[in-house]
């Protein structure tokens, strides 16, 4: 792998749980990550607009779009139920386990070969991060729910990694963000509207509105480390 690639992944993957644990530590957490898609949408908005990127030319890939779509509400619904009941460190590496998600579907479905070395790679990442974020005494099948949905957010992952890689040959990242984002608002709005903690009303869903500063920061964060993994693609 080229060095610049290696070092766009590894500062991806040094921020990505910087905005997990920031919006963990909300009072809604489904709040925060409504916040959060608002600030995904500005960003790649005025960023597609600065670079003169036309934001139509998506058109060429909307297959690719509505499942990337549906990869990010299956991760984001899923990720807010882990973070509300769940520990951080106890769930985090399965909900990033995408890797081996992403090898089982393509060499299942894609037609997809890996050799010996990259897997034995992914094998002690994997490992590494289970074993790093480890603590005595989480018994994740002591809280099955908890664990299913971790499950669910990882597999989500998994889905969009493997469109978006295949998208970023058509379009640029930002009319990418942009687009899967627009279609993400309404849809988490409802999901955690209708199916998330009773009486939830949508005033809830926007408290994060209160504090500024701290959302456009959680937001730079969540667009960086999304932004560098995709431009890796």
């Amino acid at each position: 792998m080229d060095t610049t690639i290696t070092g766009i992944v590894l500062l991806s993957a040094l921020l990505h749980p910087l905005w997990n644990a920031l919006v963990k530590r909300q009072e809604r957490a489904d709040g925060a990550f409504v916040g959060l898609v608002v600030m995904l949408m500005a960003f790649s908005f005025v960023h597609s607009m600065v670079q003169g990127y036309d934001l139509l030319a998506a058109v060429e890939v909307w297959p690719l779009i509505a499942i990337s779509v549906m990869g990010q509400l299956m991760y984001g619904s899923s990720l807010v139920v882990t973070l509300r009941h769940g520990d951080l460190s106890s769930y985090y590496p399965i909900v990033r386990s995408s890797p081996l998600f992403i090898v089982v579907v393509g060499v299942l479905f894609l037609g997809e070969s890996y050799t010996w070395v990259l897997l034995a790679g992914i094998a002690c990442v994997l490992t590494g991060a289970f074993a790093l974020q480890y603590r005595r005494g989480s018994h994740l099948f002591d809280d099955p729910r908890t664990l299913l949905f971790a499950l669910i957010a990882m597999s989500g992952t998994g889905i969009y990694s493997i469109v978006d890689a295949r998208a970023m040959q058509v379009i640029e990242p930002p009319v990418l963000f942009f687009w899967v984002e627009v279609f993400n608002l309404p849809c988490y709005l409802l999901i955690f509207r209708f199916l998330g903690l009773p009486e939830t009303r949508y005033c809830h869903l926007f408290q994060w509105v209160k504090k500024p500063i701290l959302f456009i920061g959680l937001g730079v964060i969540c667009y960086l480390s999304y932004f560098l993994i995709l431009t890796a693609y």
